[in-house]
């Protein structure tokens, strides 16, 4: 489960950087990571607006980010048990 969650965080960071970076989108590598991002981060998108619309994506995204993480972790941690 811990794979699951940091494979998708991973994506939708990846995304944000390439966003924020503004690495060329016309790339077939950058278009697939961020069509990957922006599925799994959509419902977020809107969430929250700025004047860029850059920094509006980024914010949101990090913020499916970071609640992927926590929530994921507690359910790892429900299924696992206990172990450490």
């Amino acid at each position: 489960m811990h794979l699951v969650v940091s494979v998708i965080v991973s994506i939708i960071v990846a995304g944000i950087l390439l966003l924020v970076l503004k690495v060329n989108a016309s790339n077939s590598i950058v278009s697939e990571v961020h069509d990957w991002a922006r599925s799994l981060a959509g419902a977020f998108d809107g969430m929250l607006s700025c004047h860029n619309a850059h920094v509006a994506i980024a914010v949101n995204w990090g913020i499916a980010a970071v609640l992927y993480s926590f929530v994921g972790g507690l359910i790892a941690r429900l299924i696992g048990g206990t172990r450490r």
